[in-house]
């Protein structure tokens, strides 16, 4: 991962993903969050309302944050514990939440590795999984949480210049039934995956999906 980490940290610019205009605030979805622990989050409707309204100031902000997290609002989605001896906790990817509806745009220059609609609650929803290659190093870049118009039109293999428009942030339900927000992931390597990978694992895989996946920060270069 050495090489890829260095290769992103010293490019000179990638474009921004989100171009709202809005300032960012960090958001802590771990059980260093006190609400979280007396809060009952599975309905989506008061997940966001609790992001938006009390987190956000009334959608003042963008949220940002996620990375390595050891989330507890995994707790109320069967997705992440269907496994009981192995129920996921760990993110692997940085979210941005913000309004259904907000355009997105891709970090750099890319071709479609694949796309697929995850339509199951708590899962990814419309997903697209860009290729890229810096200095003849690939690796792959995931956008989960989209709206179901973003799948249209796209095809294996479909060049995206960096800066284009890529998709739109989801509502719920059509996102997976989550709050508006994008999910953003660096994989150095898909395997077999196609419109899909792991963006949450459990904690004893950790160390090994954290070096699958960097720091989406070396894209994202956002000060919250």
């Amino acid at each position: 991962m050495a090489e890829l980490t260095e290769l992103l940290r010293q490019h000179p610019a990638f474009s921004a993903i989100v171009q709202n205009g809005k300032p960012y605030r960090k958001l802590d979805f771990t059980a260093g969050n006190a609400d979280l622990l007396t809060r009952d989050l599975s309905e989506t409707r008061d997940f966001s309302d609790y992001v938006f309204q009390e987190l956000l100031a009334g959608n003042a902000y963008n949220g940002i944050g996620g990375y390595g997290e050891n989330r507890v609002i995994y707790r109320h989605r069967k997705h992440f514990t269907a496994d009981s001896e192995k129920p996921r906790s760990i993110h692997l990817g940085v979210d941005i939440w913000t309004d259904a509806g907000t355009p997105l745009y891709a970090p750099l220059d890319a071709t479609v590795h694949s796309f697929a609609f995850n339509n199951h609650y708590g899962d990814y929803g419309p997903t697209i999984i860009l290729a890229h290659e810096l200095d003849g190093i690939p690796f792959f870049t995931l956008y989960g949480h989209l709206s179901l118009n973003s799948l249209e039109g796209l095809f294996e293999g479909k060049t995206i210049k960096a800066g284009e428009h890529l998709a739109a942030i989801g509502p719920y339900p059509e996102n997976g039934d989550w709050p508006p927000h994008i999910h953003f992931q660096i994989i150095r390597n898909m395997g077999d995956y196609k419109g899909d990978f792991p963006g949450v694992c459990h904690a004893a895989d950790r160390d090994y999906y954290l070096d699958l996946c960097p720091d989406p920060a070396l894209i994202l270069r956002i000060s919250d």
